[in-house]
Protein backbone atom coordinates (compact mmCIF):
# COMPACT_ATOMS: atom_id res chain seq x y z
CA UNK A 1 0.00 0.00 0.00
CA UNK A 2 1.87 3.12 -1.20
CA UNK A 3 1.94 6.29 0.91
CA UNK A 4 1.56 9.63 -0.83
CA UNK A 5 2.85 13.02 0.33
CA UNK A 6 1.14 16.10 -1.06
CA UNK A 7 1.88 19.80 -0.74
CA UNK A 8 -1.22 21.99 -0.82
CA UNK A 9 -2.20 25.64 -0.96
CA UNK A 10 -5.66 26.89 -0.11
CA UNK A 11 -7.77 29.92 0.64
CA UNK A 12 -9.24 29.17 4.05
CA UNK A 13 -12.11 31.67 3.77
CA UNK A 14 -14.95 29.23 2.94
CA UNK A 15 -13.78 26.47 5.29
CA UNK A 16 -14.34 25.71 8.97
CA UNK A 17 -10.66 24.80 9.06
CA UNK A 18 -8.44 21.93 8.00
CA UNK A 19 -10.09 19.24 10.08
CA UNK A 20 -13.30 17.54 8.92
CA UNK A 21 -16.24 18.67 11.07
CA UNK A 22 -20.00 18.39 10.99
CA UNK A 23 -20.62 22.14 11.12
CA UNK A 24 -19.33 23.02 7.65
CA UNK A 25 -16.91 22.31 4.79
CA UNK A 26 -13.27 21.56 5.59
CA UNK A 27 -10.08 21.23 3.56
CA UNK A 28 -9.52 17.68 4.78
CA UNK A 29 -13.01 16.56 3.75
CA UNK A 30 -12.66 18.18 0.31
CA UNK A 31 -9.42 16.29 -0.32
CA UNK A 32 -10.94 13.01 0.84
CA UNK A 33 -13.92 13.49 -1.48
CA UNK A 34 -11.53 14.18 -4.36
CA UNK A 35 -9.61 10.98 -3.59
CA UNK A 36 -12.84 8.97 -3.55
CA UNK A 37 -13.93 10.46 -6.87
CA UNK A 38 -10.51 9.81 -8.41
CA UNK A 39 -9.67 6.31 -7.23
CA UNK A 40 -12.79 5.00 -5.53
CA UNK A 41 -11.01 4.70 -2.17
CA UNK A 42 -12.08 6.08 1.21
CA UNK A 43 -8.64 7.27 2.26
CA UNK A 44 -7.86 9.37 5.33
CA UNK A 45 -5.84 12.51 4.60
CA UNK A 46 -3.56 13.47 7.49
CA UNK A 47 -2.24 17.05 7.61
CA UNK A 48 0.89 18.56 9.11
CA UNK A 49 -1.15 21.21 10.90
CA UNK A 50 -4.79 21.80 11.74
CA UNK A 51 -5.37 25.33 10.51
CA UNK A 52 -8.41 27.12 11.95
CA UNK A 53 -11.40 28.54 10.11
CA UNK A 54 -10.34 31.31 7.74
CA UNK A 55 -6.62 30.51 7.94
CA UNK A 56 -4.82 30.01 4.62
CA UNK A 57 -1.95 27.78 3.49
CA UNK A 58 0.87 28.30 1.02
CA UNK A 59 2.57 25.00 1.79
CA UNK A 60 0.44 22.68 3.90
CA UNK A 61 1.64 19.07 3.75
CA UNK A 62 -0.45 15.92 4.11
CA UNK A 63 -0.18 12.18 3.57
CA UNK A 64 -2.54 9.35 2.71
CA UNK A 65 -2.39 5.68 1.75
CA UNK A 66 -3.97 4.12 -1.34
CA UNK A 67 -4.28 0.51 -2.44
CA UNK A 68 -3.28 1.36 -5.99
CA UNK A 69 0.12 2.64 -7.03
CA UNK A 70 -0.56 5.80 -9.07
CA UNK A 71 2.20 8.07 -10.43
CA UNK A 72 2.60 11.23 -8.36
CA UNK A 73 1.86 13.62 -11.22
CA UNK A 74 -1.26 11.65 -12.17
CA UNK A 75 -2.52 11.79 -8.60
CA UNK A 76 -1.83 15.51 -8.34
CA UNK A 77 -3.65 16.35 -11.57
CA UNK A 78 -6.60 14.08 -10.81
CA UNK A 79 -7.06 15.57 -7.35
CA UNK A 80 -6.95 19.11 -8.74
CA UNK A 81 -9.57 18.20 -11.32
CA UNK A 82 -11.91 16.82 -8.66
CA UNK A 83 -11.28 19.67 -6.19
CA UNK A 84 -12.81 22.29 -8.47
CA UNK A 85 -14.32 24.75 -7.67
CA UNK A 86 -12.97 24.64 -4.11
CA UNK A 87 -10.05 27.08 -3.61
CA UNK A 88 -7.58 24.25 -2.98
CA UNK A 89 -4.62 23.29 -5.16
CA UNK A 90 -2.34 20.28 -4.84
CA UNK A 91 1.06 21.69 -5.78
CA UNK A 92 3.04 18.47 -5.65
CA UNK A 93 2.53 14.77 -5.00
CA UNK A 94 5.08 12.01 -4.47
CA UNK A 95 5.24 8.47 -3.14
CA UNK A 96 7.20 8.32 0.12
CA UNK A 97 8.37 5.74 2.62
CA UNK A 98 5.61 4.19 4.72
CA UNK A 99 7.18 5.62 7.87
CA UNK A 100 6.60 9.20 6.75
CA UNK A 101 3.97 11.08 8.74
CA UNK A 102 3.00 14.60 7.68
CA UNK A 103 2.47 15.66 11.29
CA UNK A 104 4.98 13.70 13.36
CA UNK A 105 7.87 13.67 10.88
CA UNK A 106 7.89 17.48 10.60
CA UNK A 107 11.05 19.20 11.87
CA UNK A 108 9.82 22.78 11.57
CA UNK A 109 6.70 24.74 10.67
CA UNK A 110 6.73 28.29 9.32
CA UNK A 111 3.82 30.71 9.52
CA UNK A 112 3.34 34.13 7.94
CA UNK A 113 0.95 36.78 9.25
CA UNK A 114 0.10 39.78 7.05
CA UNK A 115 -1.15 43.15 8.36
CA UNK A 116 -2.16 46.03 6.09
CA UNK A 117 -1.94 49.18 8.20
CA UNK A 118 -3.98 51.79 6.34
CA UNK A 119 -7.35 53.52 6.71
CA UNK A 120 -8.73 52.82 3.25
CA UNK A 121 -10.64 49.55 2.71
CA UNK A 122 -8.96 46.44 1.37
CA UNK A 123 -9.88 45.35 -2.13
CA UNK A 124 -7.35 42.72 -3.24
CA UNK A 125 -6.38 41.67 0.30
CA UNK A 126 -9.86 41.39 1.73
CA UNK A 127 -10.03 38.14 3.78
CA UNK A 128 -6.30 37.69 3.17
CA UNK A 129 -4.84 40.18 5.64
CA UNK A 130 -5.71 42.00 8.87
CA UNK A 131 -6.49 45.64 8.27
CA UNK A 132 -5.30 47.98 11.02
CA UNK A 133 -6.28 51.64 10.44
CA UNK A 134 -3.10 53.25 11.83
CA UNK A 135 0.53 52.84 10.80
CA UNK A 136 2.47 50.40 12.95
CA UNK A 137 6.08 50.68 14.09
CA UNK A 138 7.63 47.50 12.71
CA UNK A 139 10.95 48.38 14.36
CA UNK A 140 9.44 48.36 17.84
CA UNK A 141 7.38 45.26 17.03
CA UNK A 142 10.53 43.42 15.95
CA UNK A 143 12.29 44.32 19.22
CA UNK A 144 9.31 43.02 21.20
CA UNK A 145 9.20 39.85 19.10
CA UNK A 146 12.67 38.86 20.31
CA UNK A 147 11.34 38.62 23.88
CA UNK A 148 9.35 35.55 22.80
CA UNK A 149 12.24 33.66 21.19
CA UNK A 150 13.52 30.50 22.83
CA UNK A 151 11.99 27.89 25.09
CA UNK A 152 9.16 29.20 27.26
CA UNK A 153 5.89 28.32 28.92
CA UNK A 154 3.50 29.94 26.40
CA UNK A 155 0.34 29.57 28.49
CA UNK A 156 -0.47 33.26 27.98
CA UNK A 157 -0.41 32.77 24.21
CA UNK A 158 -2.37 29.52 24.19
CA UNK A 159 -6.06 29.00 23.45
CA UNK A 160 -8.18 27.83 26.35
CA UNK A 161 -9.23 24.95 24.07
CA UNK A 162 -5.64 23.93 23.27
CA UNK A 163 -5.20 20.16 23.57
CA UNK A 164 -1.40 20.08 23.75
CA UNK A 165 -0.02 18.15 26.70
CA UNK A 166 2.35 20.97 27.67
CA UNK A 167 2.47 24.75 27.12
CA UNK A 168 6.27 24.56 26.80
CA UNK A 169 7.44 25.33 23.27
CA UNK A 170 10.63 26.54 21.59
CA UNK A 171 10.15 29.48 19.24
CA UNK A 172 13.05 29.55 16.76
CA UNK A 173 12.16 32.65 14.79
CA UNK A 174 9.80 35.63 15.11
CA UNK A 175 10.59 38.49 12.73
CA UNK A 176 8.62 41.61 11.87
CA UNK A 177 9.35 43.54 8.70
CA UNK A 178 7.59 45.60 6.07
CA UNK A 179 7.39 44.02 2.61
CA UNK A 180 6.02 46.22 -0.19
CA UNK A 181 4.06 48.26 2.33
CA UNK A 182 2.57 45.26 4.16
CA UNK A 183 3.65 44.20 7.66
CA UNK A 184 4.94 40.61 7.60
CA UNK A 185 5.32 38.63 10.82
CA UNK A 186 7.11 35.32 10.29
CA UNK A 187 7.24 32.62 12.96
CA UNK A 188 9.11 29.32 12.96
CA UNK A 189 9.10 26.44 15.43
CA UNK A 190 8.90 22.68 15.40
CA UNK A 191 5.31 22.98 16.60
CA UNK A 192 2.92 25.60 17.93
CA UNK A 193 0.14 25.71 20.48
CA UNK A 194 -3.42 26.34 19.35
CA UNK A 195 -3.76 30.07 18.53
CA UNK A 196 -0.15 30.75 19.58
CA UNK A 197 0.83 32.68 16.44
CA UNK A 198 -2.36 34.75 16.36
CA UNK A 199 -2.01 35.50 20.08
CA UNK A 200 1.58 36.68 19.65
CA UNK A 201 0.56 38.82 16.67
CA UNK A 202 -2.19 40.41 18.75
CA UNK A 203 0.38 41.47 21.35
CA UNK A 204 2.85 42.75 18.76
CA UNK A 205 0.14 44.80 17.09
CA UNK A 206 -0.44 46.65 20.38
CA UNK A 207 3.29 47.34 20.56
CA UNK A 208 3.25 48.67 17.02
CA UNK A 209 0.41 51.02 17.93
CA UNK A 210 2.23 52.27 21.03
CA UNK A 211 -0.45 50.88 23.36
CA UNK A 212 1.98 48.29 24.77
CA UNK A 213 5.69 48.61 25.47
CA UNK A 214 8.26 45.85 25.03
CA UNK A 215 8.14 45.26 28.79
CA UNK A 216 4.41 44.53 28.53
CA UNK A 217 5.17 41.58 26.27
CA UNK A 218 7.78 40.36 28.77
CA UNK A 219 5.24 40.60 31.61
CA UNK A 220 2.53 38.86 29.57
CA UNK A 221 4.85 35.94 28.82
CA UNK A 222 5.96 35.67 32.46
CA UNK A 223 2.36 35.75 33.71
CA UNK A 224 1.60 32.32 32.23
CA UNK A 225 -2.02 33.38 32.29
CA UNK A 226 -4.38 33.56 29.30
CA UNK A 227 -6.01 36.63 30.85
CA UNK A 228 -2.74 38.54 30.37
CA UNK A 229 -2.88 38.08 26.59
CA UNK A 230 -3.86 40.78 24.15
CA UNK A 231 -6.84 40.24 21.85
CA UNK A 232 -6.11 37.40 19.42
CA UNK A 233 -5.44 38.51 15.83
CA UNK A 234 -8.15 37.46 13.34
CA UNK A 235 -7.58 34.33 11.22
CA UNK A 236 -7.62 35.87 7.73
CA UNK A 237 -4.07 37.25 7.99
CA UNK A 238 -2.48 33.91 8.87
CA UNK A 239 -0.81 31.52 6.41
CA UNK A 240 0.83 28.14 7.01
CA UNK A 241 3.81 28.97 4.85
CA UNK A 242 6.02 25.87 4.86
CA UNK A 243 6.65 22.56 6.62
CA UNK A 244 10.21 21.21 6.71
CA UNK A 245 11.18 17.56 7.12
Amino acid sequence: MPRYKITIEYDGTPFVGWQAQENGPSVQAALERALLAFGGENARVNGAGRTDAGVHALGQVAHFDLDKDWPGDTTRDALNAHLRPDPIAVLACEIVDGGFDARFSAKQRSYLYRIVDRRTPLALDRERAWQVPRRLSTRTMNVAAKVLLGNHDFTTFRSAQCQANSPQKTLDRLDVKRVKGIVHIEAQARSFLHNQVRSMVGALKLVGEGKWQVDDVTRALAARDRAACAAVAPPQGLYLQRVDY
